[in-house]
């Protein structure tokens, strides 16, 4: 097991700096764990660990960091670290590898990825050691819309991408409102929404193995690849007509604004491409709507793939990775990490919680269009994860920033593409 010692240990973080480690101590019997996610997705996690924790006589106590990658690295230069890290950026977990478990001296590593969906263990490796596995997933290749618009309008839902772009000229022609909503705006991660249409569709035109090459820095943003998936983003979301607003408004609403998708005025939208997370940030009233099953202005299908593209689902989640090996660490990695968590009968209920165990039982899913979510995951013939979020930090942060200069008008695409690529030569 590797110790950290009471002599400063160095770990390279994402920046390209170098901040002090200090050795962090936790009771036996206690295990902190630190993440991203909060409000009721929190709540369900907590739950978990409590009936866990209840019994094999361990308190667990989840803390969501504001900031996390920032936080992070604060807390664990102050001698602060928690014995468990949660990341939703497997590039952001492995800067600190130095100082993490591998995690095969810490659980039952076969056991675990007998279970797993292909591919969710090759996320955080590093030296040919893994440092992570996924504590949850989601999935971003999903259209929501309003089925109860969609009605009133006479819309019916898209098959095919032909479908989709004939759908969406009809429904700007019509003037009933936008075909679709689009937000990038994050506070300081405004852009990474963007990052996610671009994804979508180098997944789709390039197949796995172009795409993983893409996100390593071997296939350049500006390529004829790249390009094509941009111009396809761009189809949809800068064309005039289809976002209220155009690309200045784009980049300054949030990601998370729903409330035009169930508005029943000429400024609403028919159409969002959003994660499955994207339940958490619906009004009130829809959020009770949706808890309760029912499904009147919920609707979702599955983004389609253009004619001729490789059929893929994108992806991403939250990885768990381990500073100790302490037996209480131990036991609640070897839980988090397994097909187990979720099936206490709080987590999945929770309804944006998805597993990336192939073995989770679909019927723990009480919510039927968080288990229809599920189905496209855990059937992906192509599955990719988000690629900015396995790229080094650099060339992340740089692709939020260009990307969002792009579709404000700041910068042409080619401007914005080069600045990216350049970003590399800093990794």
């Amino acid at each position: 097991m590797k110790k950290l010692k009471a002599a400063i240990v160095a770990v390279a973080v994402a920046a390209g700096t170098t901040v002090a480690v200090l050795p962090s101590a936790h009771a036996a019997d206690t295990v902190t764990i630190y993440g991203g996610f909060g409000d009721a997705q929190a709540d369900a996690f907590q739950l978990e660990l409590d009936k866990f924790g209840a019994a094999n006589g361990i308190t667990i106590k989840y803390t969501k960091l504001a900031a996390y990658d920032t936080d992070i690295r604060v807390k664990v230069k102050a001698g602060q670290a928690p014995d468990i890290g949660m990341w939703p950026q497997p590039g952001g977990l492995l800067d600190y590898a130095s100082v993490l478990e591998p995690l095969d001296t810490v659980v039952d590593l076969p056991a675990i990825q007998k279970t797993l969906i292909p591919g969710w263990d090759k996320l955080a490796v590093k030296g040919g050691k893994i440092y992570g596995l996924p504590v949850s997933a989601n999935i971003k290749s999903l259209v929501w819309y309003n089925p109860a618009n969609f009605a009133a309008a006479g819309y019916k839902v898209p098959k095919t991408d032909a479908e989709l772009s004939a759908l969406t000229a009809k429904i700007k022609k019509d003037g009933k409102g936008y075909p679709w909503c689009v937000g990038i705006e994050s506070g300081g991660a405004t852009g990474w929404a963007a990052t996610d249409w671009l994804e979508e569709y180098v997944l789709r035109y390039g197949g796995v193995a172009q795409y993983n090459d893409w996100w390593k820095g071997k296939i350049k943003f500006n390529s004829p690849l790249v390009l094509k998936a941009a111009a396809k983003f761009a189809d949809v979301a800068l064309t005039k007509g289809n976002v209220n607003g155009g690309g200045k408004a784009i980049a300054a609403t949030s990601f998370g604004t729903t409330a035009p998708l169930f508005a029943t005025d000429k400024n609403k939208c028919f159409m969002m491409r959003q994660g499955s997370f994207i339940t958490g940030f619906f009004p009130d009233a829809i959020k009770a709507e949706y808890a309760a099953n029912n499904f009147t202005h919920v609707g979702v299908f599955k983004l389609p793939t253009p004619a001729g593209a490789t059929d893929g689902v994108l992806g991403g989640g939250d990885l768990a990775a381990a500073f100790n090996a302490n037996p209480a660490t131990k036991k609640v990695m070897g839980y988090i990490l397994s097909d187990k968590l979720g099936q206490n009968g709080t987590l999945a209920v929770y309804n944006s919680y998805l597993s990336a165990h192939k073995t989770f039982p679909s019927s723990l899913y009480t919510n039927p269009v968080t288990k229809s979510i599920a189905g496209y995951l855990s059937s992906a013939k192509a599955f990719g994860f988000d690629g900015s979020d396995l790229s080094p930090a650099i060339v992340n942060a740089t692709e939020w920033t260009e990307l969002t200069n792009w579709v404000s008008g700041k910068k042409t695409l080619a401007q914005a593409f080069d600045a990216i690529d350049a970003s590399w030569k800093k990794v």
